[in-house]
């Protein structure tokens, strides 16, 4: 007997089967997936939009053919010719399921959206921008004396600001003469004078004085998050910061996943090129509107990310990165017209600058947080972990600066857990355990209020409380472990073991009840084994790398820990420290970096001389490849356990000892309703 269709929803992974003829919007609401809608399914508010993705998906097990779901209605068509949808798009209570698929929720098309908390950290850059304006009179045609106007402005230029030499671009040519009669030959020129360019290119030309400024995008482009900083070009000033979800998600959640869409599918890493491309153009366009700034003032563009990535946004197979020795096209740093990218919502003359790859796992986002926290000249030894779906550590003081790459997996963001969810309103991103009553109290995104404070359900009416996030779900597996409901090795006890009824059987393991809500119809969120596991594999992976880089020095204590990224920014270093994630130290010496790769991206669009600095440091860097490390698999099983199976971690003990509990008996006793049980031998 055939199965029923198998519809997995990107980017929550909340999967399921459905009889073939079930609308999509059905099927997402019976799973509790993230799917928006106000008329009823009757095709009117186009809130329900979704993308179906199509071809085969390793890591879901399922092959996406073109009739996965039904041919558009009249409806849809209706909607398409008056409102228009994008190329692509169904909407979802018309789309009914057919056969196995992918489909991905945009952000605009979720209730709870995603909060991007990539935000720019406070920081003073020295301003050298590379794009600049320059005010000039050029000299008036004379009969007597033939030249053009685009000569006569090359050489004003060069009398007046020591510029010796312009190129214009055809589309800007075609400008010249009438902007410059409009200013009676009294014009602002936005040039850009790259560090590897001793010709300026001229980018945009305004009839007499231009004080409306220009502005730069310094875009952290991650592989589950795309967050953008609008920057004056004269002060350096933030105007406006915005994130939004990567599209890419839909084709897998992690590096490798997209690599083998492109490998298994023919032409895969041109949709996903075409995907992210798009977001930019959404998102240059929405930072423009927010900030109340014209797109075409933007007039350049700084790119950070991971080499996966980094091919993706430039067109370029990543199948090389799948498989060792894991080489790049190339790791220089580039320069380029922002329309190659086919950036088409901002400036069409504006220049793209993408830092440089540090090796073929270690990306332009490293050299970003290098850049940002100069790891190169600390006195003391200091390890930077910028923790995404990859963690990238850097290790570091003034004789040396080494580097790797950890495939932590998309756990941290909220992804890959029972109840897990995106940082949305609703979403618990904090929570203690009360080691005596073992009663839990959390806060959730949208709310300052704990839950057992006066006026958190007023607070949290609104958005309610709708799963876990990443911070969460890191928070709460620590807490377990404080509060002696769950042992080293991450399981968790049973009721009568542990002595609270929120611990609750799920087959033959358990899980801590957070919250629950299924009585009025909300969800039931609790932490399983299945998410304890997951996290360990993550943590794991980001020690093992710490590690390996230690080793390659020939330490075993570091001095300071630097946490960079949205983890840093919302993450107590002491639950990291009990879950083992970064290696012991005093929690005094471990501090939040922010989002030191956007705010590496902002320094090289505001400093030339930062990207000159940038591209040295990179060439002198160690790069340490964990994926042919022999010692990272050991150092990965040992950092299964919480918070480490062979490491002391002797400053947490001084804040923080760890209740002596085990609930692995095997057979017998309270403990052995959660512990695993042995195999019985074979006679």
């Amino acid at each position: 007997m055939s199965q029923d269709p198998l519809v997995v929803f990107t980017p929550s992974g909340k999967r399921g089967r459905f009889p073939s003829g079930t609308p999509v919007l059905t099927a997402a609401r019976q799973l509790g997936v993230d799917l928006d809608s106000v008329c009823g399914g009757r095709g009117i508010c186009s809130k329900c939009q979704i993308t179906p993705s199509y071809g085969e998906f390793s890591k879901h097990g399922v092959t996406v053919h073109e009739d996965a779901l039904s041919d558009w209605n009249k409806v849809e068509e209706r909607y398409d010719q008056k409102r228009g949808l994008k190329p692509g798009r169904r909407l979802g209570c018309q789309a009914q399921i057919m056969g196995d698929v992918v489909v991905d929720v945009p952000p605009e098309s979720q209730v709870h959206r995603q909060v991007v908390r990539k935000a720019a950290s406070a920081r003073v850059i020295a301003m050298d921008p590379a794009t600049r304006l320059y005010f000039v009179e050029v000299d008036e045609p004379d009969m007597h004396e033939p030249t053009g106007d685009l000569e006569r402005l090359e050489r004003a230029l060069r009398r007046e600001w020591g510029i010796e030499a312009i190129r214009c671009d055809q589309t800007l040519l075609t400008r010249i003469q009438p902007v410059l009669r409009k200013g009676k030959f009294q014009v602002t020129v936005a040039l850009h004078k790259s560090h590897t360019d001793t010709i300026a290119r001229v980018v945009e030309i305004w009839p007499g004085l231009h004080e409306s400024g220009l502005y730069g995008l310094a875009i952290d482009l991650g592989s589950t998050t795309v967050a953008a900083h609008l920057t004056d070009l004269d002060t350096g000033e933030v105007k406006a910061s915005a994130g939004i979800m990567n599209p890419q998600i839909r084709f897998g959640e992690d590096l490798m996943s997209r690599v083998s869409y492109a490998m298994m599918n023919p032409g895969g890493e041109r949709e996903m090129t075409a995907a992210v491309r798009d977001a930019l153009n959404t998102l240059a366009l929405e930072i423009s509107a927010e900030a109340g700034i014209e797109p075409h003032l933007i007039v350049e563009t700084v790119f950070v990310c991971n080499p996966v990535m980094h091919h993706l946004l430039l067109g370029i197979d990543p199948v090389e990165l799948g498989q060792a020795p894991f080489a790049l096209a190339t790791s220089e740093s580039i320069s380029m017209d922002a329309r190659d990218l086919d950036l088409t919502a901002i400036n069409p003359r504006a220049r793209t600058y993408i830092l440089p790859c540090i090796a073929g796992h270690v990306g332009a986002d490293a050299a970003a947080v290098a850049l940002s926290e100069e790891p190169g000249k600390s006195e003391d030894l200091v390890l930077v972990v910028d923790v995404g779906t990859n963690a990238e550590i850097l290790l570091g003081d003034t004789s040396r600066v080494l580097a790797c790459s950890s495939p932590t997996g998309p756990a941290f963001e909220g992804a890959q857990i029972s109840s897990g969810q995106r940082a949305a309103p609703g979403a618990i991103e904090a929570i203690r355990i009360d080691p005596e009553t073992k009663e839990p109290r959390f806060r959730v995104i949208g709310s300052d209020k704990w839950s057992d404070e006066d006026g958190f359900a007023e607070e949290t009416a609104a958005t309610g409380i709708t799963g876990i996030c990443g911070s969460g779900i890191i928070e709460a597996v620590a807490e377990l472990r404080m509060a002696g409901l769950m042992d080293d090795s991450g399981l968790i006890g049973s009721a009568a073991a542990t002595g609270t009824p929120r611990c609750v059987a799920e087959g033959r393991t358990h899980a801590y009840l957070v919250h629950d809500a299924s009585a009025e119809g909300g969800p039931r969120i609790t932490v399983n084994q299945g998410d304890i596991r997951a996290i360990q594999l993550a943590k794991s992976a980001l020690y093992a790398g710490a590690r390996l880089l230690m080793d390659e020095r020939g330490v075993d204590k570091v001095d300071r820990v630097v946490l960079a990224g949205a983890f840093g920014a919302h993450i107590s270093p002491k639950h990291a420290m009990v879950l083992g994630m970064i290696p012991d130290v005093p929690l005094d010496k471990v501090t939040s970096a922010g989002n030191a790769a956007g705010t590496g991206a902002r320094i090289a669009l505001c400093n030339v001389g930062a990207r000159i600095e940038i591209e040295r440091v990179v060439r002198q860097i160690t790069k340490v490849e964990t994926a042919i490390e022999p010692r990272f698999q050991e150092h990965f099983v040992a950092a299964n356990a919480i918070p480490h199976k062979t490491d002391p971690f002797p400053e947490l003990k001084k804040i923080a000892p760890l209740p002596e509990v085990s609930f692995n008996t095997g057979s017998g006793g309270d403990g052995a309703e959660g512990g695993r049980r042995r195999r019985r031998r074979k006679v």
